[in-house]
């Protein structure tokens, strides 16, 4: 599954006894193995591995989200080959050790991809980890979703570069996740939907800092990003989009602007005023 050899640091208290040396504690010294957490189940599925440390029954329902996922993933950004691999823990305490995170630090987000440890620096995400407590409020579309948007990011990970705007990365992402639910962009985006009929509309696309866990205005963030690529397939093609991603990464930093003349004929402005005036119709 690992693109990788996995490297995990880990403290060793070493006690000295007549017969040798005895290993009287081994610690995660950073993020945890799944292992570390207690035992660990596997569920496989026909496009996924899950390991989990929960219900069986829950592991199972996940394999049966992330099979359905990666063929609508694939549909969109073309075949990948591999399966996909979750992880599941039990309480949001155990995926914060998991995450090296405080335990509020991913309140409220379902779900977020991790590269393996000690892959190179900037190797982009492989697995999706799940926030059990957030995961478990979410509908079984809202799980589906979650799921299809974590697994568009595993899916990308070979054209995201560090210089792929968050407004663009995530919002390819939602694209995938909502495509075919037939939900519509109010339904998609009603925290947006409620500050355009309050007047508050957007003059520029979403900085990167907005999608910062906790930012106030992060479920707009994400909205915004949807809507900007939702745009750009329904008015360019979806293709389109695929290939404005990958030039993207292909170009190098700074490139978007070239980027978008290349594959949508517009620069980043006159992108920005088109999504303004789309944003504003959820005024109607």
């Amino acid at each position: 599954m690992d693109d990788y050899p996995a490297l995990l640091e880990r403290q060793v208290e070493l006690v000295r006894e007549p017969a040798g040396w005895r290993v009287a504690r081994e610690t995660p010294t950073g993020a945890a193995a799944p292992w570390d957490l207690g035992t660990v189940r596997t569920v496989e599925g026909r496009h996924s591995l899950v390991l989990g440390l929960g219900d069986g029954a829950e592991l199972t329902a996940l394999a049966e989200l992330a099979d359905r996922a990666m063929p609508a993933v694939e549909a969109v950004w073309g075949p990948s080959g591999a399966r996909l691999l979750l992880e599941l823990p039990l309480t949001e305490q155990q995926f914060a050790r998991r995450m090296d995170v405080s335990a509020d630090a991913y309140q409220g987000i379902a779900a977020v991809t991790l590269a393996v440890g000690g892959a190179p620096v900037h190797t982009p995400a492989d697995r999706i980890v799940v926030n059990p407590d957030a995961y478990r409020q979410l509908s079984e579309l809202g799980r589906r979703v979650v799921v299809t948007h974590e697994a568009t990011h595993v899916a990308t990970r070979a054209d995201t570069r560090s210089w792929t705007p968050l407004w663009l990365s995530e919002g390819v992402a939602d694209y995938t996740g909502y495509l075919g639910t037939g939900r519509t962009a109010r339904q998609i985006a009603p925290e947006l939907a409620k500050d355009v009929q309050a007047g508050r509309t957007p003059a520029a696309l979403p900085a990167d800092e907005a999608f910062t866990a906790g930012a106030a205005g992060i479920a707009q963030a994400y909205e915004l990003a949807w809507m900007a690529c939702d745009l750009i397939a329904r008015r360019y093609g979806q293709d389109r989009l695929v290939a404005l991603y990958r030039t993207v990464g292909a170009f190098g930093e700074g490139g978007l602007e070239r980027a978008m003349r290349a594959q949508l004929g517009i620069g980043v402005t006159e992108f920005t005023k088109t999504w303004i005036t789309e944003v504003a119709r959820l005024r109607e």
